[in-house]
Parts: C-alpha cells; sequence; structure tokens
C-alpha cells in the first residue's frame, strides 16, 4: 500500500508539476528553473524506487512465497508472464526516461523540458489504470471503465500536482514576501484555475462512471456495512473538504491577494494563502492514501 501511494503521488507530480510550469509560467527564466526541475527530479526518482518497490512485492504476492520478493528470477518471470509484468515493464522504462531526461537536459528550454515531462508523466499516470479495478471487464465495458479511470487519474494529476507547486511557492514567498514572489504565486493562481475547475469536472464525471462499475446503484445503501464502502465515503469526505478549500482559495484569497498589491498588505494574505494550499494538499494525500487501500479491496460489485 506504501508503494502504491509513493507511486500514484510521484505519478500525480511529475504530470501535474510539468504541465502547471508550461501552462502556468511560459515566461519562466533561468533563475526560475533550478528549483523547479529538482522538484520534478525527486518525484521521478521516487517514482522508479516505488515502482520497483510495488512490482517486488507484487511478486510476491503472486507466487505466495514472502522471499521471493527479492528474487530475480521470480521478478523476471512476473514481467514477461503476467498482465501486470508486461504493463510494469513500460511503466518502469518510461520512469527511466523521464528520470534521465530531467538529470540530463538542465540546459534545455523550460517549457520544452516541461511539456515533454508532462507528456511522459500523463503516459505513466494513465498506464495505472491497465492494472487497476478498470482492467478486470471485458468488451465495451471495460473500454469504458477503463478510460473513465484513466481520465480520473489524469484529473487528480493535474490538480494535485499543480497543487503541490502552488504550495512550494507559497511557502517560499511568505518566506521573503517580496512584491516579485507574490505577484509569482498571483499569476500560477490564477492560471491554475480554469484548469482546476475542468479538472474537478472531470474527477465528478468519472468518478460517477467509476461508482457505476465498482459498485453499482442496487448496492449504495451497503456502503456503510463494509470496509470497501467505509473508505470509498471517507475519500469523498475529503474530497469535499479539497473542493472547499480550492473554492475558498480562488473566490476569497486569490482576489484578496490581488487586492494586497494595492493596500500594501502582501504578507498577511500570502500567509492566509499558505494555509489554505497546506490543508488542501494535506487532504490530497489523505485522498490518494484511501485510493491507494482501496484498490487493494474487493468492490462490491
Amino acid at each position: 500500500m506504501a508503494a502504491r501511494l509513493l507511486q500514484f503521488g510521484s505519478a500525480a507530480v511529475l504530470f501535474g508539476a510539468s504541465a502547471f510550469y508550461a501552462y502556468g509560467f511560459p515566461e519562466a527564466s533561468g533563475q526560475r528553473r533550478d528549483w523547479p526541475r529538482l522538484v520534478l527530479l525527486a518525484a521521478a526518482a521516487l517514482a522508479l524506487a516505488s515502482g520497483v518497490a510495488w512490482l517486488s512485492a507484487e511478486t510476491a504476492v503472486m507466487t505466495g512465497v514472502p522471499k521471493d520478493a527479492l528474487d530475480p528470477a521470480s521478478i523476471a518471470s512476473v514481467l514477461t508472464q503476467s498482465h501486470f509484468g508486461r504493463v510494469w515493464a513500460i511503466r518502469l522504462g518510461l520512469m527511466l526516461v523521464t528520470l534521465l531526461a530531467l538529470a540530463l537536459a538542465p540546459s534545455a528550454r523550460p517549457r520544452m523540458l516541461w511539456t515533454g515531462t508532462a507528456v511522459l508523466g500523463a503516459a505513466l499516470l494513465a498506464s495505472l489504470a491497465l492494472t487497476g479495478h478498470g482492467a478486470t471487464d471485458d468488451g465495451v465495458a471495460g473500454a469504458i471503465h477503463g478510460l473513465a479511470d484513466g481520465l480520473h487519474l489524469l484529473a487528480a494529476g493535474a490538480w494535485l500536482g499543480a497543487l503541490a507547486v502552488l504550495t512550494i511557492i507559497l511557502v517560499r514567498s511568505t518566506r521573503t514576501a517580496t512584491p516579485a514572489e507574490a505577484a509569482s504565486a498571483r499569476i500560477g493562481l490564477e492560471r491554475f484555475s480554469g484548469i482546476g475547475s475542468a479538472a474537478v469536472a472531470i474527477l465528478l464525471l468519472t468518478g460517477l462512471v467509476n461508482s457505476w462499475f465498482l459498485v453499482g446503484f442496487d448496492r449504495v445503501g451497503a456502503l456503510l456495512t463494509g470496509l470497501y464502502g467505509q473508505l470509498l465515503l471517507l475519500k469523498i469526505g475529503l474530497f469535499v473538504g479539497m473542493l472547499a478549500l480550492a473554492a475558498t482559495n480562488r473566490f476569497q484569497l486569490t482576489p484578496r491577494l490581488a487586492r494586497a498589491f494595492r493596500a500594501d498588505s502582501i504578507a498577511d494574505a500570502l500567509a492566509a494563502l499558505r494555509t489554505s494550499l497546506i490543508a488542501e494538499t494535506t487532504l490530497g494525500v489523505l485522498v490518494l492514501a484511501a485510493v491507494s487501500w482501496l484498490g487493494m479491496l474487493e468492490p462490491p460489485a
């Protein structure tokens, strides 16, 4: 479960943060390039490490022998002879390419690097749907469920990855409270607002589709009686909390920051936004933890 959580989180940051750098700061300067690349490098390294750990643990689960988690022959067998392994071999290749691209291309144009990493991150994140519950359905139902699952993951990544970057920007900004740092935070928040709204809409729609396949409307009343249903309701509650904080950020705190430039009270506005974004990010991590656990349980339907 820990490997799943780290894999979801790192893939979300690789896609969402890279995309946010590309559309949020297309005019990024060389000075702004260093720490964003370090964030993505850390995410790529974590993705590779957690991916190997997940494969190792899954090998032990498949063989039923705990020591096979460290047996090269057993791991190779899973990689070549199972659907999970073949998908995972492609995923490990994507992780390695992403890590090398970020490590070896520090002098590339920032936007070109962010766009390339976003494409790799999107493939890495969406491919998680190929080994999830959606991959167990056949025919048209399987295609619809798999598509909804992949879009759900991408929308979550677009939101959570950008949220991670915005939180870092706000933490950095509150240390200096300079007009330049505050302006960077305001620009990022304003440019993310439209993307964030689209991500929420996709999450709601694909969440309903996934619920149809995994729970079924005839079993909604039984959600409170099983662990899967209880975790799903917890995840929904955390998501609603994130929505409330996101709405506060967009309609109250971001306009307050814009007004602060005229009233010369930037520090207070930045501090309020920082607190809200940290809370929203914390809820996002808890949502990922719930998703990681849900993926290991048998759904009602």
